[in-house]
């Protein structure tokens, strides 16, 4: 096993490093090893992920572990190292929300919690073979796994995945199905394979789609689904029936889902319909986040200014409203209820529910209106289409 410097990289949250560390390390795998040679040991479970949604996985697995019977143990925990936070010479690096649930559940040694920069690292490898893995469990993780790690688990590597496989493969499947406004989704457990989200598929389940809600929620929903198919098809892993049960993808089917930019995040009313940017509002929340270009117009100056506006909730009409018409008459943006009304492509209108403006905290678009008395807010002259808010 090969330790020294390299190893200090994987515990960027301060875990004990140096020859105590590594001999106690060794001396609990040594155990581990030994109870490999009896029938009676649980099954070793490595988990790897880093964002919130991961944590959430890791969690129902350290509490299945946990449970009277339970035939496995999370022996590792591996996510990417923690980003600094904070301003200049200030920023510390936090730990990313696996690795903090892993330290503070107390049920790992902080030697077992890995943050290896890239997965393909020559120690990281080692520890991985030295532990001696019957299963990986992916979440989220974000670094792409080699062949030398998917050869190490004796049962292989399982990824939760929220999409209907092969549907949406890649980084951003919840937010791009979203932006397609598929009205069903899902979440599948696959292989993982050197082909991207390609596996075979052990289990799968169907979720509809509410057209309201957005990726963190949705994301959260078809992990925590996810985890219990897992859990549920975990006795066909052990008893080595996994690999035969899992069916193979069909290729003709497949959809990519691209990683987002944010490049992608300003919306344009004037292009786009109000279903379209609807979609785009709710697939892109959290991040890289929805903004778009207002004018504001000073009514006793004339001055006015166009400002960037971030787009946090929005809403379809309840029934079918047109800009020509209503309250929408001759295009103008108006605050109805607890929505603004905003003119889009096809002559449709958006509810704009929740806004952030420009060094202001997230507020209710109705709470906006309020800051706006005595002033008038329009569409940039750029636009295709000139509306003016009744304000």
């Amino acid at each position: 096993m090969i330790l020294g410097k390299q190893w200090r990289p994987f515990t960027a949250s301060g875990a004990p490093t140096g020859r105590h560390a590594r001999h106690g390390r060794s001396r609990r795998l040594a155990v581990t090893a030994s109870a490999s040679t009896n029938g009676d040991r649980k099954q070793r479970v490595v988990f790897l992920g880093t964002p919130d949604v991961a944590a959430g996985v890791l969690r129902q697995l350290l509490s299945a572990s946990q449970q009277a019977g339970a035939q496995f143990e999370v022996s590792m925990v591996v996510s990417q190292p923690g980003k600094p936070r904070g301003r200049g010479n200030r920023a510390v690096a936090q730990p990313s929300p696996v690795e903090a649930l892993a330290r503070d559940s107390g049920l790992l040694a902080p030697e077992a919690i890995l943050c290896p920069a890239r997965a393909k690292e020559e120690s990281f490898l080692a520890a991985l073979a030295e532990l001696q893995p019957d299963l990986c469990v992916t979440a989220a993780y974000g670094n792409m796994l080699p062949q030398r790690f998917l050869d190490t688990p004796r049962l292989g590597t399982l990824n939760v995945h929220p999409s209907l496989l092969p549907l949406y493969r890649g980084a951003a499947p919840v937010q791009r199905a979203l932006e397609d406004g598929v009205k069903e989704t899902g979440v599948s457990v696959a292989y993982t394979v050197l082909a991207c989200d390609a596996g075979p598929v052990l289990a799968q389940q169907r979720v509809a789609v509410d057209p309201d809600i957005q990726a963190p929620e949705l994301l959260t929903q078809l992990f925590g689904l996810g985890t219990q198919l897992l859990l549920d098809r975990l006795p066909d892993v052990w008893a080595g029936r996994g690999q035969e049960l899992a069916v193979a993808q069909d290729e003709s089917k497949v959809l990519h889902a691209a990683k987002l930019g944010r490049e992608e995040s300003m919306l344009d009313f004037g292009r786009g319909t109000a279903e379209v940017i609807h979609n785009r509002v709710r697939g892109f929340a959290g991040w890289p986040g929805t903004s778009a270009r207002f004018e504001v117009t000073d009514e006793a100056s004339g001055a006015s200014e166009v400002i960037e506006v971030k787009i946090l909730r929005t809403r379809l009409p309840r029934e079918p409203r047109s800009s020509s018409s209503g309250s929408a008459a001759g295009g103008a943006i108006v605050f109805e209820g607890d929505a603004m009304l905003v003119p889009c492509a096809g002559g449709g209108v958006l509810e704009v529910l929740q806004v952030q403006p420009p060094t202001k905290k997230a507020m209710a678009a109705k709470d906006w209106k309020n800051g706006l008395r005595g002033k008038r807010l329009t569409l940039p002259a750029a636009a295709p289409q000139q509306a003016v808010a009744a304000v």
